[in-house]
């Protein structure tokens, strides 16, 4: 049988040439390159804003040299190592003074350091009462750290549990004063233990955020969204029976819907108060003895029995 002929190869196929890349498709991968970068770098911005909104509203001033022993300063409030990370000043009134019995805890402002509130605390003390001020963390002679709404409502209780309990006061013989930032914190502090028998808040500083918004460096960034470091007292104060001396330089939403009893001052100029010795001790003398009084004769069944 004759043999099939073998079948001729194919004519190899020579190249035409190199591919050729369409220009509109390395300018779409160039323009998404540019756009995921935007994007990561967008996100990065929002997370060092979430991380550091702090410092847009909260300026403290922090002592980085060790307080002097003649300062009577005290350190207390341990963390979890054992540690004083607070640093706060007993300021005791004479023993035959007209509120002797009675401790004011102070919480300052979220600016600058205790050494800015001396003139306030000397006012204070030189009413008859014993004064118990300190730092927050990150501020003054305290631990040396970024403060926040957190760690700031842990440092006032953290004060409310060195009274009670190192100092032995009674809870019912404590008055929380806030000043700023540290209104919203003596208001939480009243509504935590309603042992207290009042609470003072001057020049409250709780609705943060248009400062943060006002702030050329957020103008770019979702601020409302990624905004944390709020102060709210409105909501304690809505429903707290405490008796409460409010005072202010402007209007003030929050002493409005405040509940009854409560004694509100509202000045015309910042320095109204402060500034005039004799208008500050009238003031708190008569909230004090119109509100005071009537919490230390009335039975208190929260309260712990008086010595």
């Amino acid at each position: 049988m004759p043999s099939k002929p073998k079948p001729k190869p194919k004519p190899r196929q020579q190249p035409t040439g190199l591919e050729v890349v369409s220009p509109i498709w390395l300018l779409k991968a160039i323009g998404m390159v540019i756009l995921a970068a935007i994007i990561c770098g967008y996100l990065s911005l929002c997370l060092l804003f979430y991380q550091g909104q702090w410092q847009l509203v909260l300026h403290p001033t922090h002592s980085s040299d060790k307080p002097q022993p003649t300062q009577n300063l005290i350190r207390f409030g341990p963390d979890e190592t054992a540690l004083p990370q607070l640093t706060g000043l007993w300021i005791p009134s004479d023993s035959a003074a007209r509120y002797a019995t009675t401790t004011i805890l102070f919480l300052p402002s979220g600016d600058g350091s205790l050494a800015d509130a001396k003139p306030t605390l000397d006012r204070l003390h030189n009413l008859g009462l014993n004064v118990f001020a300190f730092d927050y963390r990150g501020y003054g002679f305290s631990a040396a750290t970024n403060p926040n709404n957190l760690r700031m409502s842990q440092d006032a209780e953290s004060a409310w549990q060195y009274l009670t309990t190192s100092r032995a006061i009674p809870a019912s013989h404590i008055i929380p004063y806030g000043t700023g930032v540290g209104a919203s914190l003596a208001a939480a502090l009243a509504a935590t233990h309603p042992e207290v028998p009042a609470l003072i808040l001057d020049a409250p500083q709780t609705d943060l955020l248009p400062i943060v918004q006002r702030d050329k460096r957020a103008r770019l960034l979702p601020a409302s969204l990624l905004f944390h470091e709020h102060f709210p007292m409105t909501t304690a104060l809505e429903s707290l029976p405490t008796p409460k001396l409010l005072l202010s330089t402007s209007s003030t939403p929050a002493y409005k819907s405040a509940a009854s009893p409560k004694m509100t001052v509202e000045l015309n100029h910042p320095t109204a108060l402060l500034g005039n010795d004799a208008l500050y001790t009238q003031t708190l003398t008569r909230f004090l003895d119109q509100y005071l009084a009537q919490h230390l004769q009335a039975p208190n069944p929260q309260a712990p029995a008086l010595p």
